[in-house]
């Protein structure tokens, strides 16, 4: 069972591949958006212990990237469960570089089989486009 107030926490350092202008979100050296919403699930993530043969899967991901932060800099976001809804787990999400706070939002994740959900995700039929 999932309870409200468990937390998790990711960090890493902002890199030359972690930033708009590699990962081609935008034109300049700061850290990404898609990378702050990465951390940000990663720190989700980090909140949940399941069996095994589960994992979580993100399905709703709401945020606010409030600041820029440079190559070279350590970030990480905080994650904390404010609500469960049988498999559904929402969190409440927040993220700091060593000089302020940089993005803060919301975030969703639902328990699910390991196996059950790579078998769905097979059963899809890849398209050869040669």
């Amino acid at each position: 069972m999932i309870e409200c107030g468990l937390k998790g926490k990711a960090e890493t350092l902002v890199t030359r591949e972690k930033t708009a202008k590699f990962v081609g979100s935008g034109e300049l050296e700061v850290l990404a958006t898609p990378m702050l919403a990465a951390l940000m699930e990663n720190a989700a993530l980090g909140a949940l212990n399941l069996s095994e043969n589960q994992t979580s899967v993100g399905t709703y991901l709401n945020i606010k990237h409030l600041a820029p932060t440079p190559v070279g800099m350590k970030v990480w976001a905080e994650a904390e469960v404010i609500k469960t809804e049988g498999r559904k787990i929402i969190f409440k999400v927040v993220a700091f570089d060593e000089e302020e706070k940089i993005g803060e939002g919301e975030h969703e994740r639902v328990i699910v089989s390991k196996d059950k959900f790579m078998a769905k995700a097979k059963n899809k039929k890849v398209v050869d486009k040669k």
